[in-house]
C-alpha cells in the first residue's frame, strides 16, 4: 500500500511542477481538452481531483510511518484527509474564482431592467445618455425617453427596451406608467 501512497503522492507534485513551468503553453496547446464541461459538476474541477489525489496519497504517506494504524484504516482516514482538503480547496480557492470572474462584453438586451443615472441631458424628443454598472464596470449608452418627457442629468433611470442599439429609459423613481 506504500507504494501506492507513494505513486499518488509523485503524481501530485509531478502534475504540479508541470502545470506550473508548462500550463501556458499546454493550455494553448490543447484548448479543445483543457475546456471543463458540464457547469453542474464543478466541484470536479482537475485541481480538486489531482489535489485529492496528491493529498490521499500524502496522508497515506504519513499515517504509515507515523502511526500505529491497519491498513484499511491508514486508507479510511487518507481517503477522509482526501475529501476534506479537496473540499476545502474547492470552497476556499476554486468556488470564489468562478464567482468573482467578469467580463467586459454584454448583449443589449443584458441591460433591459438595469438602473443608471443620465449624464447627458436626454430631451422629450431626442436621445441623451446614460451611465450603467455592468459587471465590475461601467458602461455610457446612448438613452432616449419612452415617456417622452424630458430627463435631467443625475436623474435615476430603469431601462426598459433597447431598439436600433438606444435604450429607451424611464425614471427609475416614477410610479405607474414609467415603471417597467
Amino acid at each position: 500500500m506504500l507504494d501506492l501512497y507513494w505513486g499518488c503522492l509523485i503524481f501530485g507534485v509531478f502534475s504540479a511542477i508541470v502545470t506550473l513551468l508548462f500550463g501556458e503553453v499546454l493550455q494553448q496547446a490543447l484548448s479543445f481538452s483543457l475546456e471543463f464541461p458540464g457547469d453542474h459538476l464543478a466541484w470536479l474541477q482537475p485541481m480538486v481531483v489531482v489535489g485529492g489525489i496528491t493529498s490521499f496519497g500524502g496522508a497515506g504517506v504519513l499515517l504509515t510511518g507515523a502511526a500505529e494504524f491497519t491498513g484499511s484504516e491508514v486508507m479510511l482516514y487518507s481517503f477522509l484527509a482526501a475529501v476534506l482538503l479537496s473540499g476545502l480547496v474547492y470552497f476556499i480557492y476554486i468556488k470564489p474564482m468562478r464567482n468573482c470572474e467578469n467580463s467586459a462584453g454584454f448583449f443589449m438586451t443584458d441591460l433591459i431592467g438595469k438602473t443608471g443615472e443620465v449624464i447627458v441631458l436626454i430631451p422629450a424628443a431626442g436621445v441623451g445618455e446614460v451611465l450603467l454598472r455592468i459587471g465590475a464596470g461601467n458602461t455610457n449608452q446612448i438613452a432616449a425617453s419612452r415617456d417622452q418627457v424630458e430627463l435631467a442629468a443625475g436623474t435615476q433611470v430603469i431601462v426598459a427596451e433597447v431598439r436600433a442599439g438606444v435604450l429607451y429609459v424611464c425614471r427609475a423613481d416614477k410610479q405607474g406608467g414609467g415603471t417597467i
